[in-house]
């Protein structure tokens, strides 16, 4: 943690949770995605979208401090911007259709890493954890960690409580062993995947309970063993890419 940022000294002073208005909101950003139309509305974005995410954010974090320390940073650090990025798509539709917020590992690049995923829609809210599109050095360290770790992981993901609550992601699976792997390893199935994680899907109404903070720290604790896991042999990965 950064040791200009404490959680329990940065307020934002709006509730940590969303109303209607945001719904209807992002409803009207999936109908109308251009500049022409958000401008105008951008008071609205800024207090309806903006200030309750970061407070949610904010509050969260500070609960962050007993499951996933090593994950703690400034709200306005974890909030995603809600622009795309057009420069090599098609769509030049110039925002998302969702706000996001991802808590990475400190020291990390933002998106590196192992962490925890938080996106609101107008038709859902979803939670996720686990380590998404990784960069080759951090893929290679965690096929290699499953090597000798795979019984772990497996406890991990099949356990009856994650299971009750979150689904496994799409893990974008290689069609066979990639080079330089055993074949028929134990660990096979796992090494094929390119990315490692859980996620479910709420409906967008929850986000505007007064419990979602609770709410989403039930879902993120209790993934906190496997995105550890996941991350435990990364940090090497990422020094030695900087090397």
């Amino acid at each position: 943690m950064s040791a200009a940022y404490s959680p329990a000294t940065h307020s934002y002073h709006i509730v940590p949770h969303f109303h209607e208005e945001a719904l209807r909101f992002l409803r009207g950003l999936r109908r109308n995605n251009r500049r022409e139309w958000f401008e105008p509305r951008r008071p609205i974005f800024e207090r309806e979208i903006k200030a309750p995410m970061l407070a949610l954010i904010e509050a969260v974090t500070a609960g962050m401090t007993d499951y996933a320390p090593d994950h703690l940073r400034p709200a306005n650090r974890i909030m995603l911007r809600i622009y795309r990025d057009i420069r090599f798509s098609a769509d030049k539709s110039p925002y998302k259709q969702h706000v996001a917020a991802w808590w990475g590992r400190a020291g990390m690049p933002k998106t590196s890493g192992a962490g925890y995923y938080l996106h609101l829609s107008g038709t859902e809210l979803i939670l996720a954890a686990g380590l998404y599109m990784p960069p080759s050095d951090q893929l290679l360290a965690v096929r290699r960690h499953l090597l000798t770790h795979h019984e772990q992981f497996r406890s991990l993901i099949e356990d009856r409580r994650i299971r009750r609550l979150f689904s496994l992601h799409d893990p974008n699976a290689l069609t066979r062993d990639p080079k330089g792997f055993p074949a028929d390893h134990p660990a096979s199935e796992y090494i094929r995947w390119r990315q490692w994680g859980v996620t479910t899907s709420l409906p967008a109404e929850t986000a505007l309970e007064h419990t979602l903070p609770r709410t989403v720290a039930a879902h993120f604790a209790l993934a906190a063993p496997l995105v550890d896991f996941l991350n435990q042999p990364i940090p090497q990965a990422a020094k030695s890419a900087l090397l």
